[in-house]
């Protein structure tokens, strides 16, 4: 079973704020994917749970629980007394997830109250939810470092919790120090001992949280906690989407609906931007990365045997295979993205000649398609002779000012603000607008594409979604070539373009037209199957 605590748990990770809103369509992905249990907060913590919990009675889940998470009954209070507790009941949600002290250090000297108090307290307040008909999961909070310390006590909160009548036995490597050995001989000791369900919640502060989890699986956890794609509190949780692939396709072991699986890497791409965070490229199985390859001879055994580089098929997850372009890649990969675009192009033809030495000197000037495929597209397209311009550039301006804030820590925070005047002609037709922007370079994205919807609307769903700098000679100082990527993305796609120039505003201009220039490219192949 997969617990997903992204909006509890992952809310705790440094830069990630959800709204309501957020929180709503979270649970609608992770509902749509299959995902058993979706741990959405803690209702007596803040408002904006208390409201997520009160529009969620209106939702009906189509296949995961939804759980509610807070504390044992605080030391010395009746657990019906207990404002958290009836927090919970408010949320009125068919499972809650109790968390209770396992280590006997952290009841002695942070809660500051007895051991024998904190085993009434873990008794009495799943007591209660069970008699008020929930299923409940029993967090056993630090119990790795409980049992390692005092084995006796740490089994002892999770006999309270048995005895009390919990559904699950959550063990919890809270401060993320255990390594695979010892998750696994701690959790199978459990799993004997209690016979019940029992399962693992893993924090990835030593980067093996993931490796925690799967080894808990093997000693006989029959549940897995964590994030979605890993985010939360320090240094992350046990990221699920590695988890569900790891076990669901290596291991044969169904975490969510097999005709889902394909769903893993859209619902990773999905979850992140609503969340605003930067999924990693080199995340395992649904990473834009994670099933690239860039040398000749990878791409070559590949292309012939793809067990010989791919340790699984790509599409099982919902990814694809991609071979980077570069000078290095060969004659293969080059032809395989011709002819995307002029299939009638041989891998012999004076064709893939012609964009074989244009990549060559475009690679020499400065430019790196590895990481921009629809800027190699378009490279190809002026090179054979398949590329038109959409429309023609004619004047720009850019007036930057730097406002002077309040001074904070013994330092004068400068912020600048830009304003970009652009023209352009679009089949005859001039069009001159200005935006402005949090810099020159948004600035003239901003007025750039605010011009061309004058022309084609469809421009009003693209959006800036990523901008890289690399300054590829630092010896020539000012004089330095600099190298801008930048990734674009519209309601269902993403895109990559790249420039280079010794301006980094010319360099940032060239990669925003060209993006523009694929989008419309895009829509006209879009209705080309309609027609």
């Amino acid at each position: 079973m997969i617990f997903d605590s992204t909006l509890r748990d992952g809310a705790q990770s440094n830069g990630i704020s959800f709204t309501v809103e957020d929180k709503l369509k979270i649970v609608k992905s992770l509902d749509l994917l299959g995902v058993s249990y979706i741990e959405a907060g803690n209702p007596g913590s803040n408002p904006k749970d208390a409201e997520f919990f009160a529009r969620m009675k209106d939702i009906s889940l189509k296949n995961s629980t939804l759980v509610a998470f807070g504390s044992t009954r605080r030391c010395r209070t009746k657990t019906r007394d207990d404002a958290n507790v009836q927090a919970l009941l408010t949320a009125e949600t068919p499972a809650v997830a109790i968390f209770g002290k396992a280590w006997d250090f952290h009841v002695t000297d942070i809660i500051k109250t007895t051991l024998e108090e904190n085993l009434a307290m873990i008794y009495d307040t799943i007591r209660f939810f069970k008699d008020k008909g929930k299923e409940v999961f029993f967090d056993a909070e630090h119990f790795f470092d409980g049992y390692k310390n005092n084995r006796e006590y740490a089994i002892k909160a999770l006999e309270a919790a048995r005895s009390a009548g919990a559904d699950h036995l959550s063990l919890c490597d809270t401060n993320g120090g255990c390594f695979p050995d010892e998750i696994f001989d701690i959790t199978k000791d459990v799993v004997e001992s209690f016979g019940m369900s029992v399962g693992i919640h893993c924090h990835n502060d030593c980067g093996v949280a993931v490796a925690d989890s799967l080894f808990a699986v093997k000693a006989g956890a029959d549940h897995v906690q964590g994030t979605f794609t890993g985010f939360g509190e320090r240094c992350g949780n046990t990221c699920l989407v590695n988890v569900i692939g790891a076990l669901q396709v290596k291991l044969g072991i169904e975490c969510i609906p097999e005709g889902n699986l394909s769903m893993l890497t859209r619902m990773a791409a999905e979850v992140s931007e609503i969340s605003n965070y930067k999924l990693s490229v080199r995340e395992p199985f649904v990473g834009k990365y994670a099933f690239a390859h860039k040398g000749g001879m990878h791409i070559d055994g590949v292309s012939k045997a793809p067990k010989s580089f791919e340790h699984i098929d790509p599409e099982r997850v919902g990814n694809r295979r991609r071979f980077l372009t570069s000078e290095v890649a060969g004659k293969s990969t080059i032809i395989s993205i011709i002819q995307k675009i002029a299939p009638y192009v041989e891998k012999n033809s004076k064709e893939c000649e012609m964009v074989m030495e244009k990549l060559k000197e475009m690679e020499y000037l400065g430019y790196q398609y590895e990481g921009a495929d629809q800027g190699f597209e378009l490279l190809i397209r002026k090179t054979i002779g398949k590329y038109k311009p959409f429309f023609e550039l004619e004047t720009f301006k850019i007036v930057s000012q730097y406002e002077l804030d309040e001074v904070k820590y013994a330092e004068d925070f400068m912020r600048e603000t830009a304003t970009a005047v652009i023209k352009v002609k679009v089949r005859g037709k001039s069009e001159i607008t200005a935006a402005e922007g949090m810099g020159p370079v948004d600035a003239l994205d901003k007025a750039l594409r605010r011009a061309l919807e004058v022309f084609y609307p469809q421009l009003s769903t693209v959006r800036l979604t990523d901008y890289k700098v690399r300054v590829l000679d630092s010896r020539s100082a000012a004089a330095s070539k600099v190298r801008v990527l930048i990734e674009s993305a519209d309601e269902e796609d993403s895109w990559s373009t790249v420039g280079v120039s010794q301006d980094i505003i010319e360099a940032s201009l060239i990669a925003l037209t060209d993006s523009i220039e694929y989008k419309l490219i895009k829509e006209i192949e879009k209705l080309k199957q309609f027609y």
